[in-house]
């Protein structure tokens, strides 16, 4: 076998062992899929609701109101980031969670702080913002450079606050997200190891354009699955991008991510449209063949070799913390 057959093999197994451990299921009676968060015990909605785009719409309500059809709509996974939209995002979604909705999800937000303090500092204002006793997951962001790892377990880091919150009971789960690099997210994990840590969660772009580019679902997913780590696909349509090249439809992209051994898939829903979407392909989903995969994906071969479309791979134009350096502290 050669070395660019590996990818795929790994690929392979990295389902196969999913499948074994927590077969795919059909949507529920109310539409939705549920599945395991790894090996933390949790059942969460394998849709998930992403942070960046509630802030978009220009009116409150309009995201209040999507925040609640949502979790109406049986979607129990909620994402944010303490800097989504200078953290208009968690405002609002702590807003839409009273009434008795913050009971019926789970809640996961992001900090960017490298530091002890800063990371402390973020933490504590997500959970004023979220109207929020305890956030279910809270990860670091923006795992984008090798150094990040170390920043993240040095002495005086944002590992040592983020231990500090849970144990103060602030947060439940621990994981880390990042869009630029397989190897980056690699080197987080070989770090924690060396520092007897185990993450419960993993963010990262799935899409149908990853599959053949700097891909996280060849190289990162089945480390995760074979540690019992949750995979949290994000970007299924790479920001919108994959549509613009014109190779993929909507659903394709999100049944796409919902086939990869995913926990979660986090959609942006900017409109009740798009949430619409969301939720017609959880509720139309089945796992695809082998000849369904190979079809799909051999459409997009050719947009994905540069990289182009995937500009958080490539451009800085997504590094939030590159522009905001001030945010790690």
């Amino acid at each position: 076998m050669n070395s660019s057959e590996m990818p795929r093999r790994d690929f392979v197994l990295g389902w196969a062992a999913l499948q074994a451990a927590a077969p795919l299921e059909a949507a529920a009676s109310n539409g939705m899929i549920y599945r395991k968060l790894g090996s933390t015990g949790e059942r969460v909605s394998a849709i998930g609701l992403g942070g960046y785009h509630i802030g978009v719409p220009k009116d409150e309500k309009e995201g209040i109101r999507i925040i609640r059809t949502a979790v109406d709509r049986a979607v129990t996974f909620l994402d944010n980031s303490c800097d989504y939209h200078d953290g208009k995002s968690e405002i609002w979604m702590g807003k839409a969670l009273q009434d008795g909705y913050r009971k019926r999800i789970f809640l996961m937000t992001k900090y960017n702080g490298r530091t002890r303090k800063a990371a402390a500092e973020q933490i504590n204002t997500s959970l004023k913002r979220l109207q929020a006793d305890v956030i279910d997951l809270i990860q670091f962001h923006e795992n984008i450079r090798m150094e990040d790892p170390d920043r993240y377990f040095a002495p005086g880091g944002a590992h040592e606050a983020v231990m500090e919150a849970k144990k103060a009971g602030k947060v439940r789960y621990i994981g880390f997200t990042g869009h630029k690099d397989p190897a980056v997210h690699l080197r987080m994990l070989d770090v924690a190891a060396q520092n007897g840590f185990h993450f419960d969660a993993c963010q990262m772009p799935l899409n149908v354009l990853d599959y053949h580019f700097r891909s996280f679902a060849h190289n990162v997913v089945p480390r995760l699955v074979k540690e019992g780590i949750a995979v949290l696909g994000m970007k299924p349509m790479a920001f919108g991008n994959v549509l613009k090249a014109g190779v993929a439809t909507p659903i394709e992209c999100l049944q796409y991510a919902l086939n990869l051994p995913t926990s979660v898939v986090i959609n942006g829903c900017d409109s009740m449209e798009r949430l619409d979407q969301a939720l017609e392909a959880a509720r139309t989903f089945k796992p695809f063949t082998e000849a369904q995969l190979s079809a799909l994906v051999a459409k997009t071969k050719q947009a994905a070799l540069t990289g182009r479309f995937e500009p958080f791979k490539t451009t800085a134009q997504f590094d939030g913390t590159a522009s905001h350096p001030e945010w790690m502290g």
